[in-house]
């Protein structure tokens, strides 16, 4: 595999996609294009965008019998990249829930970057690697007001007398492809969240294009028994999305 060094390597100006394969197929492959395409525009940058038949075409070509998978692509000035990886979630980890914790970095909710999954990655990366080291699943990132906004590769939704709220998208977040899912398919109250509001909610669980919908057993402290509305969702996103044990 040939890669050109330009500012996408130099200076993480770039974009990229994590697509879950379910035997062979891109779940949501559509949105995920539209999203990687708009940031190409939103960025401003000179690129041809992605389309479907670059994907597939890669995907015939890099076929085998395995149910589940990743696709990544990967997008800069001078590169195309598609990759697989192995899927690694386990029905262990939806039966368990993540425990989170709450990152010391502030998320900057007045970069563009914050907005789009683009190669500036490195404080999801560094934060979640933390938080496992400190027994954690998932940091939760605040911004610098203190709001609620994401976790470092998931989006966050709080339950409280069974109504759904979530961080709107002002507070410094990315608009996740299974976030949009959820708030398109249920009453979801967008709104700025605090700490003490999150730590407060009856239950609380996180979406991301890989695992999908799950639940949550505890944010460094607090302990939350309830994950009753986080499994009815992914009961129904099971159904719509072929994403299936």
């Amino acid at each position: 595999m040939l890669i050109e060094l330009d500012e996408g390597y130099s200076f993480g100006l770039g974009l990229f996609e994590t697509i879950l394969l379910y035997k062979g197929k891109p779940v949501f492959l559509d949105k995920h294009l539209a999203r990687i395409n708009k940031s190409i525009v939103d960025l401003g940058w000179n690129i041809k965008k992605i389309e479907k038949d670059e994907v597939f075409q890669y995907l015939d070509n890099n076929k085998n019998n395995f149910e589940y998978e990743v696709l990544k692509i990967v997008l800069s000035e001078k590169n195309r990249l598609f990759l697989k990886r192995e899927y690694t979630y386990t029905e262990k980890d939806y039966q368990k829930g993540f425990s989170l914790n709450i990152s010391e970095v502030k998320r900057n909710e007045t970069s563009i970057f914050t907005f789009h999954k683009t190669l500036n990655y490195g404080d999801n990366s560094l934060e979640k690697r933390k938080s496992k080291k400190l027994g954690y699943d998932e940091p939760i990132f605040l911004n610098s007001k203190n709001q609620v906004t994401e976790g470092a590769t998931s989006n966050i939704f709080a339950v409280v007398r069974d109504k759904i709220y979530t961080p709107k998208l002002s507070c410094g977040l990315l608009n996740g492809i299974v976030r949009q899912y959820v708030i398109s398919n249920y009453n979801v109250i967008e709104s700025e969240i605090d700490l003490e509001f999150l730590k407060n909610s009856d239950e609380i669980f996180l979406t991301n294009s890989l695992f999908g919908i799950i639940g949550v057993n505890s944010l460094e402290d607090k302990i939350f028994k309830s994950q009753k509305i986080s499994k009815e969702i992914f009961k129904n996103y099971e159904k719509n999305s072929c994403y299936r044990f």
